[in-house]
Protein backbone atom coordinates (compact mmCIF):
# COMPACT_ATOMS: atom_id res chain seq x y z
CA UNK A 1 0.00 0.00 0.00
CA UNK A 2 0.68 3.34 -0.99
CA UNK A 3 1.22 5.44 1.91
CA UNK A 4 -0.97 8.35 2.44
CA UNK A 5 1.22 12.17 2.52
CA UNK A 6 0.53 13.78 6.40
CA UNK A 7 -0.08 17.28 3.87
CA UNK A 8 -3.52 18.06 3.09
CA UNK A 9 -4.63 18.91 -0.51
CA UNK A 10 -7.52 21.47 -0.16
CA UNK A 11 -9.73 22.57 -3.07
CA UNK A 12 -12.04 25.48 -2.67
CA UNK A 13 -13.75 25.23 -5.53
CA UNK A 14 -16.75 23.54 -6.26
CA UNK A 15 -16.79 20.70 -9.27
CA UNK A 16 -17.96 22.67 -12.09
CA UNK A 17 -16.55 25.94 -10.90
CA UNK A 18 -13.75 27.51 -12.51
CA UNK A 19 -13.38 30.69 -10.81
CA UNK A 20 -13.85 31.95 -7.24
CA UNK A 21 -12.73 35.82 -5.83
CA UNK A 22 -13.82 36.75 -2.36
CA UNK A 23 -12.20 39.14 0.31
CA UNK A 24 -9.23 37.70 2.93
CA UNK A 25 -11.02 36.94 5.94
CA UNK A 26 -10.09 39.27 8.97
CA UNK A 27 -8.56 36.78 11.35
CA UNK A 28 -5.54 36.18 13.28
CA UNK A 29 -4.83 32.37 12.96
CA UNK A 30 -1.98 30.11 12.06
CA UNK A 31 -3.60 27.70 8.58
CA UNK A 32 -1.50 24.24 8.53
CA UNK A 33 0.82 23.36 5.68
CA UNK A 34 -1.52 22.78 3.05
CA UNK A 35 -1.85 22.55 -0.98
CA UNK A 36 -4.72 23.25 -3.35
CA UNK A 37 -5.58 20.82 -6.13
CA UNK A 38 -5.52 21.96 -10.03
CA UNK A 39 -5.97 26.18 -9.48
CA UNK A 40 -3.96 29.01 -9.60
CA UNK A 41 -4.20 31.70 -6.45
CA UNK A 42 -3.97 35.75 -6.81
CA UNK A 43 -3.48 36.83 -3.44
CA UNK A 44 -3.61 40.92 -2.19
CA UNK A 45 -2.95 41.68 1.38
CA UNK A 46 -3.38 45.10 2.01
CA UNK A 47 -2.86 45.10 5.24
CA UNK A 48 -1.99 42.82 7.97
CA UNK A 49 1.26 41.33 9.44
CA UNK A 50 2.66 37.82 10.15
CA UNK A 51 4.48 35.50 8.35
CA UNK A 52 3.36 32.88 4.82
CA UNK A 53 5.27 30.16 4.27
CA UNK A 54 5.72 29.28 0.33
CA UNK A 55 7.52 25.45 -0.39
CA UNK A 56 10.84 26.25 1.94
CA UNK A 57 10.67 30.19 2.23
CA UNK A 58 9.38 32.09 4.99
CA UNK A 59 8.20 35.25 4.14
CA UNK A 60 7.70 37.99 6.34
CA UNK A 61 4.22 40.19 5.03
CA UNK A 62 5.01 43.50 3.23
CA UNK A 63 1.90 45.11 2.53
CA UNK A 64 0.30 45.71 0.36
CA UNK A 65 1.92 42.35 -0.52
CA UNK A 66 0.84 40.06 -3.68
CA UNK A 67 1.44 36.35 -4.60
CA UNK A 68 0.97 33.83 -7.03
CA UNK A 69 0.78 30.57 -6.30
CA UNK A 70 0.83 27.60 -8.97
CA UNK A 71 -1.61 24.71 -8.65
CA UNK A 72 0.08 22.07 -5.87
CA UNK A 73 2.40 24.69 -4.24
CA UNK A 74 2.49 24.49 -0.58
CA UNK A 75 1.65 27.14 1.30
CA UNK A 76 0.66 28.54 4.84
CA UNK A 77 -0.37 31.60 6.86
CA UNK A 78 0.76 32.79 10.39
CA UNK A 79 -0.64 36.29 10.69
CA UNK A 80 0.00 38.97 13.82
CA UNK A 81 -2.48 41.49 12.53
CA UNK A 82 -5.45 40.81 11.20
CA UNK A 83 -5.33 40.67 7.25
CA UNK A 84 -7.44 42.68 4.77
CA UNK A 85 -6.92 42.56 1.33
CA UNK A 86 -8.56 39.72 -1.55
CA UNK A 87 -8.13 35.82 -2.37
CA UNK A 88 -9.12 34.81 -6.15
CA UNK A 89 -8.91 31.21 -7.61
CA UNK A 90 -9.23 30.38 -11.00
CA UNK A 91 -8.48 27.11 -13.40
CA UNK A 92 -6.97 26.73 -16.08
CA UNK A 93 -9.44 25.55 -18.00
CA UNK A 94 -11.39 29.18 -17.24
CA UNK A 95 -8.77 30.93 -20.02
CA UNK A 96 -9.83 30.07 -23.29
CA UNK A 97 -7.26 28.53 -25.23
CA UNK A 98 -8.30 30.30 -27.98
CA UNK A 99 -10.06 33.59 -27.03
CA UNK A 100 -7.17 34.30 -24.69
CA UNK A 101 -4.14 33.19 -25.46
CA UNK A 102 -2.92 36.10 -24.16
CA UNK A 103 -3.66 35.38 -20.59
CA UNK A 104 -2.00 32.40 -21.02
CA UNK A 105 1.24 33.32 -22.52
CA UNK A 106 0.95 35.71 -19.73
CA UNK A 107 0.98 33.57 -17.03
CA UNK A 108 3.50 31.33 -18.83
CA UNK A 109 5.57 34.40 -19.00
CA UNK A 110 5.82 34.73 -15.11
CA UNK A 111 8.12 31.44 -15.04
CA UNK A 112 8.88 31.05 -11.00
CA UNK A 113 7.46 34.48 -9.71
CA UNK A 114 5.92 33.76 -7.03
CA UNK A 115 5.83 37.12 -4.88
CA UNK A 116 5.69 40.93 -5.21
CA UNK A 117 6.31 42.66 -1.76
CA UNK A 118 5.45 46.08 -0.86
CA UNK A 119 4.18 46.43 -4.18
CA UNK A 120 2.32 50.05 -3.92
CA UNK A 121 0.64 50.13 -6.94
CA UNK A 122 -3.03 51.56 -6.25
CA UNK A 123 -4.37 51.07 -9.35
CA UNK A 124 -4.03 46.80 -8.68
CA UNK A 125 -5.97 47.33 -5.74
CA UNK A 126 -8.64 48.64 -7.61
CA UNK A 127 -8.77 45.88 -9.93
CA UNK A 128 -9.39 43.03 -7.42
CA UNK A 129 -11.97 45.64 -5.99
CA UNK A 130 -13.85 45.72 -9.31
CA UNK A 131 -13.46 42.37 -10.29
CA UNK A 132 -14.85 41.14 -6.91
CA UNK A 133 -17.34 43.37 -7.58
CA UNK A 134 -18.09 42.05 -11.27
CA UNK A 135 -17.81 38.57 -9.62
CA UNK A 136 -21.00 39.63 -6.53
CA UNK A 137 -23.00 40.98 -9.33
CA UNK A 138 -22.88 38.73 -12.36
CA UNK A 139 -24.52 39.64 -15.39
CA UNK A 140 -23.81 38.85 -18.91
CA UNK A 141 -20.66 40.65 -19.76
CA UNK A 142 -19.30 40.14 -15.69
CA UNK A 143 -16.94 36.93 -17.21
CA UNK A 144 -15.43 38.95 -20.00
CA UNK A 145 -15.03 42.20 -17.60
CA UNK A 146 -13.39 39.77 -15.65
CA UNK A 147 -10.80 38.48 -18.06
CA UNK A 148 -10.14 41.87 -19.42
CA UNK A 149 -8.97 42.70 -15.75
CA UNK A 150 -6.54 39.93 -15.67
CA UNK A 151 -4.89 40.80 -18.60
CA UNK A 152 -4.29 43.88 -17.28
CA UNK A 153 -3.44 42.40 -13.68
CA UNK A 154 -0.90 40.40 -15.42
CA UNK A 155 0.42 42.83 -18.01
CA UNK A 156 1.14 44.40 -14.55
CA UNK A 157 3.39 41.94 -12.89
CA UNK A 158 4.92 41.30 -16.28
CA UNK A 159 6.12 44.96 -16.15
CA UNK A 160 6.94 44.74 -12.61
CA UNK A 161 9.14 41.21 -12.55
CA UNK A 162 12.64 42.28 -13.31
CA UNK A 163 13.55 38.95 -14.88
CA UNK A 164 10.59 37.96 -16.90
CA UNK A 165 10.68 34.02 -17.41
CA UNK A 166 12.15 33.13 -21.21
CA UNK A 167 10.50 29.81 -20.73
CA UNK A 168 7.39 30.82 -22.42
CA UNK A 169 7.12 29.35 -25.63
CA UNK A 170 4.26 26.84 -26.28
CA UNK A 171 5.58 23.27 -25.90
CA UNK A 172 2.66 21.02 -24.97
CA UNK A 173 4.37 17.87 -24.64
CA UNK A 174 6.57 19.22 -21.95
CA UNK A 175 3.77 21.19 -20.02
CA UNK A 176 1.65 18.48 -20.05
CA UNK A 177 4.96 16.63 -18.35
CA UNK A 178 4.96 19.11 -15.64
CA UNK A 179 1.77 18.69 -14.97
CA UNK A 180 1.65 15.29 -14.20
CA UNK A 181 4.84 15.24 -11.88
CA UNK A 182 2.81 17.54 -10.13
CA UNK A 183 0.60 14.93 -9.38
CA UNK A 184 2.76 11.54 -9.48
CA UNK A 185 5.56 12.05 -7.53
CA UNK A 186 5.63 9.80 -5.03
CA UNK A 187 5.03 7.37 -7.59
CA UNK A 188 7.15 7.64 -10.63
CA UNK A 189 11.02 8.39 -10.12
CA UNK A 190 11.78 7.47 -14.01
CA UNK A 191 11.72 9.65 -17.66
CA UNK A 192 10.51 6.47 -19.25
CA UNK A 193 7.26 5.80 -17.38
CA UNK A 194 5.80 9.97 -18.04
CA UNK A 195 7.37 8.96 -21.36
CA UNK A 196 4.87 5.94 -21.52
CA UNK A 197 2.07 8.18 -20.10
CA UNK A 198 2.26 11.02 -22.58
CA UNK A 199 2.81 7.84 -25.39
CA UNK A 200 6.02 9.52 -26.41
CA UNK A 201 9.78 8.38 -26.00
CA UNK A 202 11.87 9.47 -23.36
CA UNK A 203 13.94 10.98 -25.92
CA UNK A 204 11.55 13.14 -27.31
CA UNK A 205 10.28 13.94 -23.46
CA UNK A 206 13.90 14.97 -22.48
CA UNK A 207 14.33 17.15 -25.94
CA UNK A 208 10.86 19.16 -25.41
CA UNK A 209 11.91 19.91 -21.53
CA UNK A 210 15.40 20.74 -22.62
CA UNK A 211 13.62 23.05 -25.52
CA UNK A 212 11.43 24.74 -23.02
CA UNK A 213 13.20 25.14 -20.27
CA UNK A 214 16.49 24.26 -20.60
CA UNK A 215 16.23 21.13 -18.02
CA UNK A 216 15.66 17.94 -18.66
CA UNK A 217 12.58 15.88 -17.42
CA UNK A 218 14.88 13.70 -15.40
CA UNK A 219 16.27 17.06 -14.04
CA UNK A 220 12.54 18.14 -13.25
CA UNK A 221 11.85 14.72 -11.38
CA UNK A 222 14.71 14.99 -9.51
CA UNK A 223 13.74 18.22 -8.22
CA UNK A 224 10.33 17.71 -7.46
CA UNK A 225 11.57 14.70 -5.33
CA UNK A 226 13.78 17.10 -3.62
CA UNK A 227 10.86 19.84 -3.22
CA UNK A 228 8.46 17.08 -1.76
CA UNK A 229 11.29 15.58 0.57
CA UNK A 230 11.62 19.63 1.70
CA UNK A 231 8.56 19.97 2.04
CA UNK A 232 7.61 16.38 4.33
CA UNK A 233 11.02 17.65 6.36
CA UNK A 234 9.86 21.13 7.01
CA UNK A 235 6.17 20.61 7.77
CA UNK A 236 5.48 17.16 8.80
CA UNK A 237 6.83 15.06 12.14
CA UNK A 238 7.41 12.12 9.81
CA UNK A 239 10.99 10.57 10.62
CA UNK A 240 13.10 10.10 7.46
CA UNK A 241 12.06 6.45 7.00
CA UNK A 242 8.61 7.23 6.61
CA UNK A 243 9.33 10.50 4.31
CA UNK A 244 11.51 7.77 1.82
CA UNK A 245 8.39 5.44 2.10
CA UNK A 246 6.33 8.48 0.91
CA UNK A 247 8.51 9.16 -1.81
CA UNK A 248 8.80 5.84 -2.98
CA UNK A 249 12.51 5.01 -2.82
CA UNK A 250 13.20 1.44 -2.21
CA UNK A 251 15.33 2.29 1.69
CA UNK A 252 15.68 5.42 3.52
CA UNK A 253 19.76 5.32 2.65
CA UNK A 254 19.23 5.58 -0.98
CA UNK A 255 16.93 8.44 -0.15
CA UNK A 256 19.52 9.84 2.24
CA UNK A 257 22.34 9.74 -0.57
CA UNK A 258 19.96 11.00 -2.98
CA UNK A 259 18.70 14.31 -1.21
CA UNK A 260 22.68 14.56 0.16
CA UNK A 261 23.85 14.52 -3.63
CA UNK A 262 21.46 17.00 -4.91
CA UNK A 263 21.41 19.50 -2.07
CA UNK A 264 24.74 18.70 -0.49
CA UNK A 265 23.37 17.53 3.49
CA UNK A 266 21.57 15.00 4.68
CA UNK A 267 17.44 14.98 5.79
CA UNK A 268 18.72 15.62 9.20
CA UNK A 269 20.94 18.58 8.42
CA UNK A 270 18.56 19.98 6.35
CA UNK A 271 15.74 19.58 9.36
CA UNK A 272 18.17 20.77 11.69
CA UNK A 273 19.20 24.36 10.28
CA UNK A 274 15.22 24.96 10.78
CA UNK A 275 14.92 23.48 14.20
CA UNK A 276 18.42 23.52 15.76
Amino acid sequence: MIPSSPISTKNKLESQELFKISRFKPLIKKTKPHKHEGYFELILIAEGEGFHWIETENYQIQTPDFYFLKPGQLHFWQFTAIPKGYVMMFKEEFIDAVKEVKILHQIQQMGELTRIPAWKDTIVGQIFEDILLAYQNPDQYSEDLIKGYLRVLFSKIANHASEPSTSGKENPLCDKFLSLLSQKYPLLHRVADYAELLQTSPQNLNQACKKKTGRTASEHINSQLILEAKRNILHTDQNINQIADLLQFNDASYFVKFFKKHTGETPHQFRGRYFG
